[in-house]
C-alpha cells in the first residue's frame, strides 16, 4: 500500500504505468474484450468496473497534450455516431483528472489492432458493452 495511491492499481500495473514513456497506448478493457488473446502486457483487475479504473489510472498518468486527442473509445458495430451507455461516465472521469479534449471513435477491429499494440491491457470486470478506451501517455513538464 502507498499514500495517496488507489488500492486498486497493483503492483505491476502500477509498475507498466511508471515504465510507459511519452507516446505509449494503455487500454482498460471490459469483461468481453480478448485481452488474454491480445495483450503484449496483461494487468488483470476483474472485481473493478472500468470507470474506477479509469479514476485511478487518469489520477496518476499524465494524458499527452501534443495532439487533439489522448482518448480514444471503440464505435459500436452499429455506427461510429451512435455512443455507448458508458461514454458519458469515461468524458466524466476524464474531466475530473484534468482532460479536456474529446474521446475519439475507432472501430471494433481497429480497436482491437490497436490495443493489440499498447504498452499495456488493463482487463477489468466491466460489464457495460463497449467498456474500452484507450489512452496515450504524455510528458509532465518539470519546472527549473
Amino acid at each position: 500500500m502507498l499514500k495517496g495511491v488507489d488500492p486498486i492499481l497493483g503492483p505491476d500495473l502500477l509498475a507498466a504505468l511508471r515504465a510507459m514513456g511519452h507516446g505509449d497506448e494503455l487500454a482498460i478493457v471490459d469483461a468481453n474484450f480478448p485481452a488474454a488473446r491480445l495483450a503484449r502486457r496483461l494487468c488483470r483487475s476483474d472485481g473493478v468496473d472500468a470507470i474506477r479504473m479509469l479514476d485511478a489510472i487518469a489520477a496518476l498518468l499524465p494524458l499527452d497534450d501534443f495532439g487533439d486527442l489522448a482518448a480514444w473509445r471503440m464505435a459500436t458495430v452499429s455506427s461510429a455516431d451512435d455512443p455507448p451507455a458508458i461514454l458519458e461516465a469515461f468524458k466524466e472521469s476524464l474531466a475530473r483528472a484534468g482532460y479536456k479534449g474529446p474521446i475519439g471513435a475507432v472501430e471494433r477491429e481497429a480497436f482491437y489492432r490497436r490495443a493489440a499494440e499498447a504498452f499495456v491491457i488493463v482487463a477489468t470486470g466491466e460489464a457495460r458493452l463497449y467498456g474500452n478506451l484507450i489512452l496515450r501517455k504524455g510528458v509532465i513538464r518539470h519546472a527549473h
